[in-house]
């Protein structure tokens, strides 16, 4: 489990720069401080497209019974858009309530998603 965590972490890391290379020039040119929730959507759209390719051939590979196809694609995008709502619910307290700079909420957003969306993919999506 140890090894799926380094490269679930890594691999992580990697959405997390997609992410962050979509959600920061939105949020610089396209939407207001105070609307940079809005960012969230496309910047979530960008990352997990690449999260599940990532995630599904390096992190969890090998790990539990597979059942690709639709199903275990779907599982992944609602495990993911739990992650979003939540990384969206922190931008939005931060940004919107606290009127921290857009950049500010990301850390404590990402390190959260991070933890809650590992523990169910590695039981839900690739268990």
């Amino acid at each position: 489990m140890l090894g799926q965590l380094i490269r679930f972490g890594i691999a992580g890391g990697i959405s997390t720069l997609i992410y962050a290379a979509v959600y920061l020039p939105l949020t610089t040119w396209v939407f207001p401080r105070e609307h940079a929730v809005y960012a969230v959507p496309f910047a979530f759209a960008v990352a997990v497209t690449a999260g599940f390719f990532l995630h599904s051939r390096w992190s969890f590979k090998g790990h539990g019974t597979r059942h690709p196809g639709i199903r275990q694609q779907l599982q992944f995008v609602a495990v993911q858009g739990s992650g979003m709502a939540l990384n969206a619910a922190i931008t939005w307290v931060g940004t919107a309530l606290f009127g921290l700079p857009a950049w500010a909420p990301l850390l404590p957003a990402v390190a959260l998603a991070t933890i809650f969306t590992f523990i169910l993919n590695r039981w839900l999506v690739f268990g």
